[in-house]
């Protein structure tokens, strides 16, 4: 039996899944990622906060997770805005030059919901957009946020407007951020049929509970979660055994992983693992 994803979710220390070459990331940027105040850690895996001075342009590359974030950006030679990012289906890719500052909260997968319940989240999936066309009572929060030059101060601004929204309780965000937990950390997971049985729902009913509440279908976070790890293995063991890996996650073989990985980050496992980088 395959053994348990390896989670490191809370440990923002570390986590890095979904980061293409992080090591060149964090050589080009000072990114740190502060948790919130504990009342929000139900809602908000964390912050992730990101300043730079570059003398040539960097472009970085994420491979997205299932969450949505808010981001405040305050970029070379543009005014400052702050948008909402529903989950991005593709390659992430982000230019990056002059100086520039982020402040972004990345909420977990199933939690974004209850703060503007009237929308189902995948109502935005894919989509960028202001802010305040979601969260109305957002307005007033760009400058306390993105002014303070001190660290501290930026986060406590983050804890500060997240909990003036206050967003109700409600159990079924709870359940589906359960479910994708689970989805996260047990690599058995493979068919979505499966798992709804195993969990006491239709298949249906799940669809309906993720497109409500996470933004996407469970298929797609299982298989996104397989083309973390195979990230992972990529940049940690360039000998990866891929008919092996390919097996392990739950790919009927060799070419559908090879399939899945060139899809979403650009380039044949192999190539990545070589150096080679999405263009």
């Amino acid at each position: 039996m395959a053994a348990p994803r390896r989670d490191t979710s809370r440990d923002t220390d570390r986590d890095t899944r979904g980061i293409v070459d992080a090591a060149e990331l964090f050589a080009h940027v000072d990114f740190r990622r502060p948790e919130p105040a504990a009342p929000l850690r139900r809602h908000v895996e964390h912050y992730w906060l990101i300043d730079w001075d570059l003398p040539e342009p960097y472009v970085s590359h994420v491979v997205p997770h299932p969450a949505v974030h808010v981001v405040f950006q305050q970029l070379e030679g543009q005014d400052p805005f702050v948008e909402f990012a529903g989950i991005q289906l593709g390659l992430f890719t982000q230019k990056l030059e002059g100086r520039g500052r982020v402040c972004g909260i990345k909420f977990r997968p199933g939690a974004f919901h209850p703060f503007a319940p009237r929308h189902p989240v995948s109502d935005w999936t894919g989509k960028r957009l202001p802010l305040t066309e979601v969260l109305p009572a957002a307005r007033d929060a760009l400058d306390t946020v993105l002014t303070p030059p001190d660290e501290t101060a930026r986060v406590a601004a983050l804890d500060t407007f997240l909990l003036g929204l206050a967003p109700a309780l409600d159990p079924r965000a709870d359940l589906a951020m359960a479910l994708v937990d689970t989805i996260r950390t047990d690599r058995t997971i493979r068919r979505v049929a499966d798992f709804a049985h195993a969990q006491g729902m239709t298949v249906r009913a799940m669809q309906r509970l993720f497109s409500t509440y996470v933004g996407v279908g469970p298929k797609w976070i299982i298989l996104r979660y397989r083309i973390h790890e195979a990230l992972e293995h990529a940049e940690s063991t360039p000998s990866t055994d891929w008919a092996t890996l390919a097996a392990d996650l739950g790919y009927a073989d060799q070419a559908h992983l090879i399939r899945d990985f060139t899809a979403t980050v650009g380039v044949p496992p192999t190539a990545y693992a070589g150096g080679a980088q999405p263009s």
